[in-house]
């Protein structure tokens, strides 16, 4: 964001109006989301979006995978990529971090998806307690695992 020279207004970058445009129409599809889940499950993931924003102030949100059968897409969060996708069935609400496989988890919140190569997922069941702040512990990890992997590397200066 760079200042408009003619007054001390913030003037947007080319790229950053679309930008909080498509995020404000996603956290509009998520809203509708939650208040077309009702119950726990509405519950659960409205609690989680609270804590993935308190974790990380800057994360976007975003609807994935939009389809007839799923016409409000699937919930996702994302800093220099996805951070985690907020899935809704029938007896879970499932959190499917994109890199949890790179994540220390010192308090055992990954309880799904265990033996894969990249992800992890967290399944909550009506009446569990996700743990705040390792929660946001894991988000903020997972934020910082993105940001790692996306740093431009360095070139060494190879043989000669």
């Amino acid at each position: 964001m760079t200042l408009n020279p003619k007054s001390s207004e913030p003037k947007a970058e080319p790229g950053e109006e679309a930008e909080r445009a498509t995020s404000m129409a996603a956290s509009h599809l998520i809203d509708e989301r939650i208040r077309s889940l009702g119950g726990w499950r509405a519950e659960a993931l409205a609690e989680i979006r609270h804590l993935i924003h308190e974790a990380d102030p800057d994360i976007m949100e975003e609807c994935k995978w939009v389809k007839p059968s799923n016409p409000l897409g699937v919930p996702v969060w994302s800093h220099a990529g996805i951070v985690c996708t907020g899935e809704a069935y029938k007896q879970v609400v499932k959190l499917t971090f994109a890199r949890g496989a790179s994540l220390e988890d010192p308090r055992g919140l990954f309880n799904s998806s265990l033996d894969g190569n990249a992800r992890r997922a967290i399944d909550i069941r009506e009446g569990e307690v996700l743990e705040a702040e390792a929660f946001k512990a894991l988000i903020q990890a997972a934020v910082a695992e993105n940001l790692r992997s996306s740093a431009p590397k360095s070139r060494g200066r190879g043989r000669t």
